[in-house]
Order: structure tokens, then C-alpha cells, then sequence
């Protein structure tokens, strides 16, 4: 139930980005930011906007919990004991259990927290680090394993890799198609999200500039410089909130 309940909110805060995402790619962003404070700031504002961070932060929490269970016990699967994935659950507890403490901080009502810019950490964050001894290599390093991890859920993606995660044969054909789509198409916009920030990251190395770090917000804005103009954010903002949607999916089938 934790589990599920987690999926649920990862699917909300994903759908409001890709919202805010949309509404920015056709200069109607008013000031929001398109990354995790953005959609948190965003539900502070709707009516019960409060009681409804108090159960986004409860339910990240229990994803968070899910995770740690992972991590000490093993996932569902038959190599689901591999140290490699238990490993890789106990970085995703750390990540969930972080996000989950910012949103109900937020809902307590230290305003600094939960809705900060991403963009703002990214670049203090390396700043700071830049002047530490071996920075720049630290960074680079840190970059290039964004960009790694970027390409490698874009590579699974669209390897639909997820089908062993979930209860396929309980799907309908068209759900299952559906499932698919939203997978291959939101999973693949998240990970060139990731690995476009990860690219920021070793130029702002190389370059010795923390300014050329970016949050989720500034890497959504600079899809709108390339030629495509603001159609390949589009492009994006729809794949992320697809990936809400996928979110959804998952907290139905998922094998836990």
C-alpha cells in the first residue's frame, strides 16, 4: 500500500511539471517554476492545497519506505536479491526520503523548503564544489553520471524493460498498448531530461562556471533554444506528464 500510494504522488508531481513545462513553451509560464518546487507551489495555491501536500508527503514517504524494505530485503523478481538493485533501492530510499521531508516541511510551514528552484541548488550546489580540491573533476564526474543515468532509463524505456515490473497478463490488449506507450514515451522524455542536465553539469566543470549548471526548470527552458523553438519542449513537457500517467499505471500493476 505504501508502495502504491507512493506511485501515485510521483505521478502527480510528474503531471503538474509537465504542465507547468507546457504552459512555459508558450510564454504563459507566470513566473512558475517547471520542476519539483514548481508543482509543489502549485498545489499550495488550490483550495486544501495544504491537506494535500500533508498526503503527497505521507505517500513519498511510504515509497521512501518501500524502497529502504527493497534495499534490506530484496525486490520482487528472481534476482531481485542481486546486490547491484539492492543497492540501487537503497539510493532511491535516500532520494524518496529526501523529497518526501522537504514536501511535508513545506506543509508545516517552512516555506523554504519543498518549493525551492531547483535551478538556484544546482548552481550553489556546484559552486560550492568547484572550490573544493579535485572540483572540477568531482563535477564532471557527477555530470557524466547523470548523463549516463539519463541514457541508460531512456535506453530502458524504450527496451520496455519495465514489462518484468509488471502484472502484464492482467492488462487488456488496449491497456496494455496504452501502458506501453506511456511508458516508452514518458520514460524516454525523463531520461534526455536527465541526461541534458548531466550535459550542463560537465560544461559547467570544464568550464570552471557554476552558471552553467541547471535545475529541471532551466533544462526544460533551454529545450526551447534549439531549432525546434519551443515545440520540442512541447514534445517533452508532454512526455513528462505521460510519465505521471505511467506513474498511475504502476501503482496498479506493479509487482511489490
Amino acid at each position: 500500500m505504501a508502495a502504491r500510494a507512493g506511485f501515485i504522488a510521483r505521478g502527480v508531481i510528474y503531471i503538474l511539471i509537465g504542465l507547468l513545462a507546457l504552459r512555459i513553451a508558450f510564454a504563459d509560464g507566470g513566473g512558475k517554476q517547471a520542476d519539483r518546487g514548481g508543482a509543489v507551489a502549485e498545489i499550495a495555491e488550490k483550495p486544501f492545497g495544504m491537506a494535500a501536500l500533508w498526503l503527497l508527503g505521507v505517500a513519498l514517504a511510504g515509497m521512501a519506505l518501500w524502497r529502504l524494505s527493497e534495499a534490506a530485503f530484496g525486490q520482487a523478481g528472481a534476482d531481485g536479491k542481486k546486490a547491484s538493485k539492492r543497492a540501487m533501492a537503497a539510493g532511491r530510499f535516500v532520494f524518496y526520503g529526501f523529497v518526501s521531508y522537504s514536501v511535508l516541511s513545506f506543509a508545516a510551514g517552512d516555506k523554504s523548503s519543498g518549493s525551492g528552484s531547483s535551478d538556484k541548488s544546482s548552481k550553489d550546489i556546484t559552486a560550492k564544489a568547484l572550490d573544493w580540491p579535485m572540483g572540477q573533476w568531482i563535477v564532471g564526474a557527477v555530470g557524466v553520471g547523470v548523463a549516463v543515468a539519463g541514457i541508460w532509463i531512456t535506453a530502458r524505456a524504450v527496451m520496455r524493460k519495465y514489462h518484468k515490473h509488471l502484472k502484464m497478463a492482467e492488462m487488456s490488449a488496449k491497456v496494455r498498448k496504452a501502458v506501453d506507450v506511456l511508458g516508452v514515451f514518458g520514460g524516454a522524455s525523463r531520461g534526455i531530461v536527465f541526461a541534458v542536465a548531466g550535459g550542463f553539469a560537465v560544461a559547467a566543470a570544464m568550464q570552471h562556471e557554476p552558471g552553467k549548471a541547471k535545475g529541471m526548470d532551466d533544462t526544460l527552458r533551454s529545450f526551447t533554444d534549439t531549432p525546434a523553438g519551443p515545440w520540442l519542449l512541447v514534445l517533452i513537457s508532454v512526455g513528462l506528464a505521460a510519465f505521471g500517467v505511467f506513474s498511475w499505471a504502476n501503482a496498479r500493476w506493479r509487482k511489490v
